[in-house]
């Protein structure tokens, strides 16, 4: 618990998978709500059921993707949580065993 209450862990990616989810199903039912609208209403216009189509298949591609780019972050965090833990143990064995850190060549 007190990794959540101090950042270490993160909690918006699950809310992220929560929202696509939601997305989906918001874009799935506004599909078939505007196709059906399409087809009961009086006048002759195709638009509600071609904008219903649309929303039916490329609603949840768009979501699905936004979705991504949004946990594409919070993977490049915790990656970079990764990195820093190797060097600090890193640091903290050089310390330990008096040796110069790897510099890199020149």
């Amino acid at each position: 618990m007190g990794r959540i209450f101090n950042f270490d862990k993160m909690i918006t990616p699950i809310m992220i998978k929560i929202l696509f989810w939601i997305g989906i199903l918001v874009a799935v039912l506004s599909g078939f709500f505007m196709i059906g609208f399409g087809i009961v209403s009086k006048n002759s216009s195709y638009t509600p059921i071609i904008f219903g189509l649309i929303s039916l298949f490329l609603g949840p591609i768009i979501i699905r993707v936004y979705c991504e780019i949004l946990i594409i972050i919070f993977k490049m965090q915790e990656s970079l949580v990764k990195i820093l833990d190797y060097f600090l143990i890193e640091h903290k064995n050089n310390q330990l065993t008096n040796r110069e850190p790897y510099k890199g060549t020149d």
